[in-house]
């Protein structure tokens, strides 16, 4: 029950409507009998969306498209992973202190080493705070990186970053062909509800190809259904979720969650 002594955690991003993140927290706060209430807020502005953390007294936040970068600014304190990643995407507070954390790499890498990534030709699409999660994953793997995106300057960077090759997004449809190991679209391009766009063009997706899409709303992209019809290895984004909410909980509580509560709670949330 609510009341006077419930903790507030929330999600801080736009668009985060969409977002699953208050169904599976709750669920778990609930499980651990832990007064506590997990809210998803749609701001404009990171600084008013910081001030509104500090002044709510919020104990944990996560933080989605497109703040993960530009929040690192208004932060007391950056683990030394997320500094060298360059993005953010969990807040704990302690103490009046805004303490900044990035559990998005882990997450991205597990359900690829069954595959391997060393020396695999990796494909990132796109430049944002996810992508510099990913990126930063593939490297410590050994993988070997090109970088897809729309905006050249921040592909750029980013690929320099980790001596990679970069592609702009609007060139790539016009290559003779392009082959790679593995295809990653950490973009919101086929998000909920646009979901009849794809982040990757058709015709260089081919059978041998490992495909994963960081989207988990739909569960299942136009670019995941038809990378399994060409018979592609596919990976959808409910797994980077599950497993970086894991490790969000974990820092915001002391606890570990139950991932197959996380997983229905998800499901229910289609149905």
């Amino acid at each position: 029950m609510i009341d006077s002594n419930t903790q507030l955690y929330c999600i801080i991003g736009n668009p985060v409507r969409h977002s699953k993140s208050p169904a599976i927290h709750n669920a778990w706060f609930q499980q651990h009998h832990i007064n506590a209430v997990y809210l998803a807020f749609e701001i404009d502005e990171v600084s008013k969306g910081v001030a509104a953390l500090k002044t709510l007294n919020i104990q944990g936040a996560s933080i989605t498209i497109p703040f993960k970068e530009s929040l690192m600014d208004h932060l007391d304190w950056i683990d030394d992973e997320a500094l060298n990643i360059g993005a953010v995407n969990t807040i704990k507070i302690k103490n009046g202190k805004l303490l900044g954390y990035n559990t998005d790499h882990k997450a991205a890498i597990s359900p690829l080493k069954p595959f391997g990534i060393k020396d695999k030709k990796v494909c990132i699409i796109g430049a944002g705070g996810a992508a510099q999660a990913v990126a930063y994953g593939i490297y410590k793997e050994k993988g070997n990186i090109v970088i897809i995106n729309r905006d050249k300057i921040k592909g750029e960077k980013l690929a320099l970053k980790y001596n990679a090759d970069f592609i702009p997004m609007a060139k790539i449809d016009k290559l003779d062909d392009f082959s790679a190991d593995i295809i990653i679209n950490t973009t919101s391009i086929g998000m909920y509800p646009n979901v009849e766009n794809m982040a990757f063009p058709s015709q260089y997706i081919k059978s041998h190809m490992v495909v994963m899409d960081i989207i988990y709303n739909p569960l299942k992209t136009k670019l995941l259904n038809l990378a399994h019809i060409k018979g592609c290895t596919t990976i959808g984004g409910l797994s980077m979720f599950m497993h970086q909410g894991v490790a969000q909980f974990k820092l915001w509580t002391g606890l570990t969650p139950d991932i197959d509560l996380m997983r229905r709670a998800m499901i229910n949330g289609e149905n």
